[in-house]
């Protein structure tokens, strides 16, 4: 059997994949990215193109082979796919990912596939087998269609610019509002065979959503060394901060948010691990909402954007990070944190490898502000 991986990373390749202005659009679920080994591409030797038998279908000889199609709708946003470019870069696996809308009088499972050569054959999409089951009460919902249209019951290949990213979409009827808990069959290609759908949550009534919140108040750490000639690779030059707002140990990047007009704060529990340890945070930081719109981090909270600094404290201790990122519109209900690869730097035990947490909830994120007040450390000696 075939390894798949799902790489946290590359979470962001779904879920930056940006839904055109449409009326009438909701993003119910969108997936993680799973990693799917792809086979070394032949090439022609006269035309020079590359070509993969995709595998997971290889034994589909019962359905008719349509062969090869260019017409395929394709995700425009290039920006979508950069990081997940940069991450697979010589790696031999490609991503596969989709994302579940309600569109007009249909739903629509989008199917996105990145092209890792210039002709990819023997895939296939869905047919009647492709079927969404309403659990809580047992209502199966079938594929009326795919488009394109002919790929429904057909294996097929595409031909296209190696690099682009595929939009194949499945079309299914109207799910109700109602419909919660629900579960996908019939498209092998994208590992659902019965796969769970964790959908984007819709609030309890009652949750004021809608109400911005007053700007937060942090203790400001102090800072005893400024950073002169600031180089990344020479730690003397970083500045040095102590007395951070700390707050009660909670899990480790346990996060805050507060929403105003003009900003939108996310505070990040942040754990000290010794008496001086180097951070860092901001830069490219982004949050990544539902419909794939950005928001960028516009700087840190007492802290320097974007370069590396020294905390004193006590191993033990925990304490606010607060990035702070373009205002978030007050109807986006989830969003996915997403940090990309940074640039290396040298010191003993550097980390700059990339960053994804996705399904981040906002009311939930604004539940936590009270696990950020300030608490006085205690040191028993």
């Amino acid at each position: 059997m075939k390894k798949v991986f799902i790489m946290s990373l590359l979470a962001l390749t779904s879920i930056a994949t940006q839904a055109q202005e449409q009326k009438d659009v909701r993003v119910r679920a969108i997936s993680p990215v799973f990693m799917y080994p792809s086979p070394e591409p032949t090439v022609d030797k006269k035309t020079k193109l590359q070509t993969i038998e995709w595998p997971s279908t290889e034994n589909n000889t019962w359905h008719e082979n349509i062969g090869i199609i260019d017409n395929v709708p394709i995700e425009k946003d290039m920006k979508s796919i950069i990081i997940a470019k940069a991450a697979m870069k010589g790696e031999n696996y490609a991503p596969i990912s989709w994302k579940l809308t309600d569109e007009g009088d249909n739903s629509v499972l989008h199917c996105y596939f990145l092209m890792k050569a210039d002709i990819v054959e023997n895939l296939w999409l869905g047919n009647a087998e492709s079927t969404i089951l309403d659990k809580a009460t047992g209502t199966i919902y079938q594929a009326r269609s795919t488009f394109p249209e002919c790929c429904y019951d057909k294996v097929f290949g595409v031909k296209g610019k190696k690099g682009t990213l595929l939009d194949l979409q499945i079309i299914f009827p109207r799910l109700p509002d109602t419909a919660k808990d629900l579960a996908i069959y019939g498209v092998p290609n994208w590992l659902m065979r019965g796969s769970d759908v964790k959908q984007i949550a819709i609030m309890p009534d009652g949750e004021n959503t809608t109400a911005y919140d007053q700007v937060p108040q942090f203790h400001m750490a102090h800072m005893v060394k400024d950073s002169l000639r600031y180089n990344k690779d020479k730690y003397e030059s970083w500045a040095v901060y102590n007395d951070p707002h700390l707050i009660k140990p909670v899990k480790e990047k346990t996060m805050a948010l507060w929403r105003t007009a003009d900003a939108t704060y996310l505070a990040i529990a942040t754990e000290q691990n010794w008496i001086r340890e180097y951070h860092g945070r901001g830069g490219n930081t982004i949050l990544l909402d539902q419909q794939g719109h950005q928001y960028k981090c516009k700087g840190v909270m007492g802290y320097p954007n974007d370069r590396i600094f020294w905390l004193e404290g006590y191993p033990g201790d925990y304490f606010a990070m607060v990035l702070i990122f373009e205002p978030v519109p007050l109807n986006v209900e989830n969003f996915t944190y997403v940090v990309p690869e940074g640039e290396p730097f040298n010191m003993w035990g550097a980390n700059w490898s990339g960053e994804v947490i996705p399904n981040l909830e906002v009311q939930q994120l604004r539940k936590n502000q009270q696990l950020f007040e300030y608490h006085p450390r205690v040191v028993v000696k």
